[in-house]
């Protein structure tokens, strides 16, 4: 890890700050929606247009990096964002500010890709899966602190928005800045949709109910916050406690799911997941218990991300991992378009109220423990011996870093075959 570290200290640095910005925005302009009068479900139009604007520019980002290269996209997509940033509060209408946030996905997808391909080509073969779990945790603890920042300004005024937008400005600074020479980019052609549901369903349709829960998480959590009153330091921490899960159960997880059935897994975290959304739909009053609702929810939601790309590639040959990681983007970003829209239906006076945001979450995690229920009863477990590692991802990374994700697991299964073999 020392020697990740000192290698890509700048990206990693750089992609924090980027970080905390998106954290920032995102729950602020939660928070901002409710003092404005929004309703749940124009916020909910404002917060799916993020995850449009993601998914496109997560198919446009590679041809721009490859006509125009990796600095100028990097440069002029997060100059983009920090402009919508102080735009914000300047035009305080919900149809503006979809469309700033499809603008800011579009931005943000592009500087992903731009900065995991940086940190891929920042890594070697010995030290690629570290770099990863390096990335991981920076982007939780960028979300993380940039709920602690929504504190320091009044988001009814500009300040806020102002830190948010300055954040995104420095982060350019550490990564354009960096001796690391610009890597050689080329992505792999995806596998068709049709041939990836054939050999995954239960990786397929998780990964779409997975985007669904993701995005009323990162989406509609502060909004919910807002709508049964929290106040201000409340929401931050009610926000923070979903990725704090999600940070600390992820390799416990993950070993788990390297020894056992993950079919089973899958299973199990998904209900335990449904189950911490239905305590917070009947004891959200409580806000111990809210905070409780969270930690669950996060925590064992989010590394189901991971493990059902674990779980596809258990099905897959290695020529063709790889290539399956953007198509299981593309499915994950049609369910977090829709999540959001869902919730804030269902979050409406005239529907379930605020209690919605959890029903939705409750229902997509059940749905999901059910369905590979059935599906255990189609086709039969791959031996756990033959099981690939479960490498960690985060849900807001793009089609390039779980294309990474795949090449690690890739070689750490060579590895393992190669010990067995000399054993």
């Amino acid at each position: 890890m020392k020697q990740v570290l000192t290698s890509a200290w700048a990206l990693l640095l750089g992609m924090g700050l980027l970080m905390i910005g998106n954290g920032l925005q995102g729950t602020l302009l939660g928070v901002r929606g409710e003092i404005e009068g929004f309703s749940t479900f124009e916020m909910s139009i404002v917060m799916s247009a993020y995850f449009v604007g993601f998914l496109g520019g997560s198919r446009l980002a590679p041809d721009m990096i490859r006509r125009v290269g990796h600095v100028r996209v990097f440069a002029a997509l997060a100059s983009f964002i920090s402009a919508v940033m102080i735009l914000y509060p300047a035009f305080t209408n919900p149809i503006a500010w979809a469309l700033g946030r499809v603008v800011i996905g579009f931005c943000f997808s592009g500087v992903y890709v731009t900065a995991e391909s940086w940190l891929n080509n920042a890594a070697d073969n010995e030290n690629r899966g570290q770099a990863l779990s390096a990335y991981m945790i920076v982007q939780m603890i960028g979300i993380v602190t940039a709920q602690a920042l929504l504190l320091v300004g009044d988001p009814s005024g500009y300040e806020t928005f102002v830190m948010a937008s300055v954040l995104i400005s420095i982060s350019f600074g550490p990564i354009l800045l960096s001796i690391s020479p610009t890597p050689a980019f080329d992505t792999t052609k995806p596998m068709s949709l049709r041939q990836l549901m054939k050999t995954s369903p239960t990786g397929c349709i998780g990964m779409f109910l997975m985007g669904g829960v993701f995005a009323a998480q990162f989406g509609m959590s502060a909004v919910y916050g807002a709508k049964v009153g929290l106040s201000l330091p409340q929401i931050s921490a009610f926000v923070a406690t979903f990725y704090v899960g999600a940070t600390l159960l992820q390799y416990p997880l993950g070993w788990a799911s390297d020894r056992m059935d993950r079919r089973q897994l899958i299973m199990l975290v998904s209900a335990g997941g449904g189950a911490g959304a239905l305590l917070g739909m009947l004891l959200g009053g409580n806000y111990v218990m809210l905070l409780i609702a969270a930690f669950v929810i996060g925590g064992l939601a989010n590394p189901l991300y991971s493990m059902l790309i674990a779980y596809t590639n258990d099905y897959l040959q290695h020529d063709d991992m790889a290539a399956a990681s953007g198509g299981l983007v593309f499915i994950n970003g049609l369910g977090a378009i829709a999540g959001p829209v869902i919730t804030g239906w269902l979050m409406g006076d005239g529907v379930f109220g605020p209690a919605g945001f959890f029903l939705v979450m409750a229902v997509l995690l059940f749905s999901l423990a059910g369905y590979a229920a059935w599906r255990a009863t189609r086709r039969p477990a791959a031996p756990i011996q033959d099981s690939g590692i479960m490498t960690p991802v985060a849900p807001s990374s793009t089609a390039y870093a779980v294309e990474y994700a795949q090449e690690v697991a890739i070689e750490a299964e060579l590895e393992g075959q190669d010990d067995a073999e000399t054993a």
